[in-house]
């Protein structure tokens, strides 16, 4: 009877790892059974190579190619199996351990559509793992909310930066608003202003304005050589008409995925299109903060009255001399200032900026809970809380660029 009875179908096999020797990768395995059961195989890298040309690759969705250092001899290998996994439509999640940034990026260059570090944080894999799955939006969805840039173009504008000494500083805070300010600054001819998140970690633009992350951001980064005007419109988003925003990726990306050459194309490119170009640097300094530093015509130190912000300053000073970097650009911000009244904290700002032998050039009060309710409803203070002080200092901080651009427009 039993002979009789019908067998269980096997699983259809619609994922592989793509390894040396998977083994190595133990999370990897776990994380692969629980989220897929026994749809899943493993293949060596010749193995795949070779499967991607039988009939039976036409089932497959993903394979997930994990490597650590020692695969970093075999690059090109590694890009063939990419290159061959793209041409049949197949997914490839990167699954990297002790990788070099340059290797990394080579890979993702080559058209993998994933990256998740080994080990694997809690839920990544399975996070990656539906967004491959999900179906792409239409390219005119995502072009819908882009800006037409004209080649040609050469506006030369002003590049102006910000960069917290430590974190919490309200770095982002400023930018934002900022850059909102600046394209507010003249209602009969308006500017035109980008701003820029190139913190590509924990970049909070996007939130700030209530904007999405699109993959497009990241897709561009990885390709500047090949970038020009309407690649790098389609990669903004506009914000009420007024202001064209490049969000930081959707995913947490190494700060050295991109290069100094990569950041100088794009803003070069921005500068070109753009009156006013506003970037949110991350508090680190990373390989290309010197390419930032060079093209930059004011570059904002944002601290606080605190004994970390003082330290870090004199360190952020200190690093920029001894590369003899033009620290003369830089204007340091004293965030959540103390009152006017308040004599004996105005004391300590002043001796804080003697001993660090440097100069206050702004000082933004404290805009209390108001400002984080703003950030957290993805609105600028000018239509959130117009009233607030640090909304009225940011104004009349633009207002001041704004103005001192123009006088130099007039005497060119």
């Amino acid at each position: 009877m039993s002979s009789s009875m019908p067998q269980p179908e096997a699983a259809a096999i619609v994922a592989c790892t793509v390894s040396r020797d998977v083994q190595n990768f133990d999370l990897l395995i776990e994380d692969m059974e629980a989220n897929l059961g026994e749809s899943w195989g493993d293949l060596g890298f010749a193995e795949a190579l070779a499967f991607f040309g039988q009939p039976e690759a036409d089932a497959m969705e993903f394979i997930a190619l994990a490597l650590d250092e020692t695969d970093e001899d075999n690059l090109v290998l590694m890009s063939e199996i990419i290159t061959r996994a793209k041409a049949r439509d197949i997914k490839v999640i990167l699954i990297a351990e002790d990788v070099t940034p340059a290797a990394l990026h080579s890979l993702l260059r080559q058209g993998a559509d994933e990256f998740v570090p080994y080990p694997l944080p809690e839920g990544e894999l399975a996070q990656a793992i539906d967004r491959v799955r999900t179906p792409d939006a239409p390219v005119q969805v995502e072009e819908a909310n882009a800006p037409q840039l004209k080649a040609g173009r050469q506006k030369d504008g002003a590049l102006i930066v910000v960069q917290g000494l430590a974190g919490g500083t309200g770095s982002t805070t400023a930018a934002v608003n900022l850059a909102w300010e600046l394209a507010n600054a003249d209602k009969k001819d308006p500017p035109s202003v980008c701003l820029i998140d190139f913190d590509l970690q924990y970049g909070a633009v996007a939130t700030f304005l209530d904007l999405p992350r699109r993959e497009v951001v990241y897709e561009m980064l990885s390709d500047t050589e090949n970038m020009d005007e309407e690649i790098f419109g389609q990669s903004l988003l506009t914000y009420e008409d007024r202001l064209q925003v490049l969000t930081a990726p959707a995913d947490m990306l190494p700060l050295d995925l991109v290069t100094s050459e990569d950041i100088d194309r794009i803003l070069d490119i921005a500068c070109a299109q753009f009156d006013y170009v506003v970037v949110d640097m991350p508090s680190t300094l990373v390989q290309w903060s010197e390419t930032v530093l060079n093209k930059a015509h004011i570059y904002f130190a944002m601290l606080e009255l605190d004994m970390r912000c003082a330290q870090n300053a004199l360190r952020f000073k200190r690093a920029l001399q001894s590369e003899e970097l033009p620290v003369e650009k830089l204007r340091y911000v004293m965030n959540r200032a103390p009152k006017f009244t308040d004599l004996n904290a105005k004391s300590r700002v002043k001796r804080m900026a003697e001993s660090l032998g440097i100069s206050i050039d702004v000082q933004l009060p404290d805009g209390g809970k108001p400002i984080t309710q703003a950030n957290d409803h993805g609105l600028p203070l000018a239509n959130s809380a117009p009233k607030s002080p640090l909304r009225r200092e940011l104004a009349k901080l633009a207002a001041s660029i704004h103005d001192l651009k123009g006088d130099q427009a007039e005497a060119a």
